[in-house]
């Protein structure tokens, strides 16, 4: 009951913040008005800038700024307990995350569409346009890399997700097809586009599906990764309307549909429990005869078991974790796009500026977005701090060992073969647990118990039926003809269970670990309404790929736009007739003018071009993906994962460029005479926790988690460092203009 109060806190306080103080800002502060022009209509072209009905704008910003990061970084916050992670996510998304991309799109909204890296330089300084620009690049070059391979690695995690996924392409074009060009509601596709994902993540895995998400699952990385970024190439230069906006909108109606799913499965475990035990209790003292029928009885088992109780298993503050770095500032660059991301105010004023046809909107598809993720990201807090335990976590265990999982107050617990097990002899294989060594903790239902046994023989896995060999060979009995060695598949339930999967800060990261609690958790909530456990992982693994693959081919346009807005920087203005006087010289324009002046061999031609532009945005991140991580060979093998070498970066970069967002949002509105005071602190906040969090990462750190210049990976150092630099400048320029200008005034008086 107690996660269940928790996300309808969470929920009706986030409702309720929209009301009051969303309105304030959208109404007082921006002054939204109904009829006002927006890019849009004016600067139309059908391609970039389409106005569009508010349910697709907000479908696509929704799922744009979502992607991975509020299933990620709650899913690893959760170590430091829920109650810090709550907090954060709730406090930062009403009152600095929601602000930020309200702010961003309303001043690009004011701007004829332009980036808000674009727009700081009629603010703040052509020197400033310059620096965030760069820094835009860079971000959104790591970016494009790294998700290639979280994608592709999502998809070869949960294979039977790949069909649905691939299913949203022709899907989505449909959809935009008949929406744009014949003019039709889009009621009745939406209800069609719903009902064919949801039969897609049912039978997307079945008879020869199977075979197909298999064998794409296997195919190396490397092709994943230049397929997924041709694949973002291609969507990148279609006009908007074609796919990136009805596959983000179809995207968004299932993860809504998904949400709501996620709230009922929640009610119900509260009522009555988790998805029945389907594992039959194993007797508690084990015995040839007594564990046969038990283990005879696995392969068919089909419920009828007691119904866990819900409960929150993860602590409410924890503030040392096993080898987790300190929670200050650390967690504030772990939990980024479930309370502020700097990544939204790209998408804001890159691409859904372009698109809002009426000012008004702007207050749903900006505000009402990001309390929407933050709304995700309590559920992914409690899918990993109660989900968890009311499914069953698999452990392997290989037969004879001892296994360390866990450890608390200085004794340290372990599942294995209970000590009567001597070597010498072939036994049954017991598993009625937990065997634990020291003095196990009152915490209530905490269990382990045997799901399989995988046979293996010289090193092979042997595909034996379940029930074939009920026999362990123990180490150091001399070797007889068929004998088999067993690799035990234990279940943990409970407090062990998340004891399990976050052990140590280690243990919690990587891709695999993190997306796997929520998968798990919050295909445990929706099992409790009696969903199969297939489908409900199936759903869950489709939410997060499709999330991952919105953000990739919406980063790939994004840097397009960043790339031709530095590009035209250094060509010659258009000729007078091709724009008017209201509008800056680094306006958007169409690429029949774009650098026609120039010097034909001038690079800067080219990439003022869309296909240019984009080209530069692919090619440029499938070198980085290339590159090999330290210490491996270049080959095909190592392919896909160079982004890995910078995204240690990403998490204070990202939030950094929040805080330069706010210096832009802030110079816009005291030029035109609105209110700034409530951004000062979101401001101050943005600029100096990322700021402490880069310095510890790589100058300080601490035994477990070692400072990049202790460990030398100067690639990280030199970047952050200028990354460090560039911020310092950006901040002494817009204060020495706040200060002439302050003269200036004071002069004139």
């Amino acid at each position: 009951m107690d996660a269940l109060v928790l996300v309808l806190g969470v929920g009706a306080a986030l409702i309720v913040a929209y009301v009051t103080y969303g309105r304030w800002v959208a109404g007082r502060v921006f002054t939204l008005r109904e009829d006002a022009p927006t890019p849009a209509a004016v600067l139309c072209d059908n391609r970039d800038y389409c106005p569009t009905p508010k349910s697709i704008v907000f479908g696509h910003h929704f799922t744009s700024i979502a992607g991975t990061g509020p299933i990620v970084g709650p899913a690893i916050a959760v170590m430091w307990g829920w109650l810090p992670a709550v907090l954060w996510v709730l406090f930062g998304s009403v009152f600095i995350g929601a602000v930020h991309d309200l702010g961003s799109i309303v001043v690009s909204l004011r701007n004829k569409g332009r980036s808000v890296g674009d727009i700081a330089g009629d603010l703040l300084g052509p020197r400033v346009r310059l620096i965030f620009l760069g820094v835009l690049v860079m971000a959104l070059w790591i970016v494009l890399a790294i998700f290639g391979l979280v994608v592709a690695s999502v998809l070869r995690q949960y294979p039977g997700a790949i069909t649905p996924v691939l299913a949203q392409i022709p899907l989505a074009v449909a959809i935009g097809l008949t929406v744009h060009r014949a003019g039709r509601s889009i009621l009745a596709p939406s209800a069609v586009a719903l009902a064919v994902m949801y039969a897609s993540v049912v039978w997307g895995d079945a008879g020869p599906l199977h075979a197909f998400n298999t064998t794409l699952a296997s195919a190396p990385m490397w092709a994943w990764v230049l397929g997924l970024l041709a694949y973002a190439y291609v969507a990148s230069v279609l006009p908007v309307w074609t796919l990136l906006q009805p596959r983000d909108y179809i995207n968004s109606l299932q993860l809504l549909s998904a949400l709501g799913l996620l709230v009922v499965g929640l009610m119900v475990a509260a009522a009555v429990g988790g998805a029945p035990d389907e594992i039959p209790t194993m007797p508690a003292t084990p015995t040839p005869e007594a564990v046969s029928p038990a283990l005879a009885a696995l392969p068919d088992a089909d419920g009828g078991g007691d119904r866990p109780r819900l409960e929150i298993v993860a602590p409410m503050i924890q503030w040392q974790p096993e080898g987790a770095p300190p929670m200050l500032p650390v967690l504030f660059i772990t939990i980024a796009c479930g309370a502020v991301s700097g990544f939204h105010c790209l998408v804001g004023s890159g691409t859904t500026s372009k698109q809002i046809a009426r000012e008004s909107d702007a207050r749903a598809v900006g505000y009402g977005s990001m309390l929407t993720e933050a709304f995700l990201a309590t559920l992914v807090i409690a899918a990993c701090a109660a989900g968890i335990g009311l499914g069953w976590s698999k452990v392997f265990v290989q037969s004879g060992s001892m296994t360390k999982l866990w450890a608390t107050n200085n004794t340290v617990y372990q599942l294995g073969l209970p000590a009567h097990l001597l070597p010498g002899g072939t036994y049954p294989i017991p598993m009625s647990g937990p065997y634990r060594t020291g003095e196990a903790p009152a915490w209530g239902h905490d269990e382990a118990r045997l799901i399989s046994d995988d046979l293996w023989k010289d090193g092979r896995r042997l595909e034996t039926p379940h029930g074939a060999v009920r026999s362990l060979s123990v180490p150091g009995h001399p070797p007889r003809t068929n004998t088999v060695v067993a690799s035990l598949e234990i279940g943990v339930s409970g407090r062990l269970g998340w004891r399990i999967r976050y052990d140590t800060w280690a243990s919690a990261q990587g891709l695999a670990s993190t997306v796997g609690a929520f998968v798990d958790g919050a295909a445990n909530f929706i099992k409790a309404i009696g969903v199969p456990g297939s489908v409900a992982v199936a759903l869950m693994g489709v939410l997060v790929a499709s999330f991952a693959g919105t953000t990739m081919d919406t980063a790939c346009r994004l840097q397009r736009y960043v790339i031709q807005e530095l590009a035209r920087t250094f060509l010659p203005r258009p000729p007078s007739p091709m724009r008017d006087a209201e509008t800056p010289s680094h306006a958007p324009t169409p690429d029949l003018w774009a650098g026609r002046d120039a010097f034909p061999l001038n690079p800067f031609r080219w990439l003022a071009t869309t296909h240019g532009a984009t080209l530069f945005a692919v090619i440029s991140a499938a070198a980085l993906a290339a590159v090999p991580a330290p210490g491996q060979p270049w080959s095909l093998a190592t392919f896909g994962q160079g982004g890995l070498i910078l995204w240690p970066l990403f998490g204070a970069t990202n939030q950094l460029l929040g805080g330069l967002a706010f210096l832009v949002i802030g110079a816009w509105l005291i030029a035109t005479k609105r209110p700034w005071w409530f951004i000062v602190l979101p401001a101050a906040f943005m600029l100096v926790v990322p700021a402490w969090a880069m310095v510890w990462q790589t100058f300080l750190g601490n035994g477990d988690n070692p400072s990049w210049v202790s460990q030398g990976r100067w690639v990280l150092v030199a970047v952050a460092v200028a990354t460090l630099a560039l911020e310092a400048w950006l901040v002494a320029e817009v204060a020495a203009r706040a200060l002439h200008a302050s003269r200036t005034r004071a002069r004139r008086a």
